[in-house]
């Protein structure tokens, strides 16, 4: 998969996570596959309304769907979830990378104050926000 298609995905994936009903129709498909009729029952919108919403998160490369007689069954995409892990690993790379640079210059025991842990709330130093690397942070 190209660079493209992975944003494209990526953004797809996102704006498909971003509403609860869909979000818990991926919760319900962690057990396994299942019909449209079946993950209706466990919802208040009608049968119609959920195979829209797998629509979008078929399109959106997060469940997978096959036929079985004469109905489909809907599953979780595995490779669509790695698409979005790397999304998100590139935050939580630069946060920890972030925690890093903050953690070896301030050496444990020297960040003065009354000697709290870093990020405890207690002791001298900074808050969140320049714990974390963001730039003009001083909370």
């Amino acid at each position: 998969m190209n660079t493209y298609q992975t944003n494209v995905y990526q953004e797809l994936q996102l704006d498909a996570l971003g509403d609860a009903t869909r979000r818990a129709i991926l919760a319900r498909l962690l057990d396994g596959p299942l019909a449209v009729g079946e993950l209706a029952r466990h919802f208040p919108v009608s049968r119609p309304a959920i195979s829209q919403h797998l629509r979008i998160l078929k399109d959106a490369n997060l469940v997978l769907d096959r036929a079985q007689g004469t109905r489909r069954l809907y599953a979780l995409n595995p490779e669509g979830f790695d698409t979005l892990r790397e999304y998100f690993d590139q935050f939580w790379s630069l946060a920890l990378d972030a925690f890093k640079k903050k953690a070896e210059e301030h050496p444990s025991g020297t960040g003065g104050g009354t000697g709290g842990v870093v990020g405890d709330g207690v002791g001298g130093g900074a808050g969140a926000g320049a714990r974390a690397g963001f730039p003009g942070s001083t909370e």
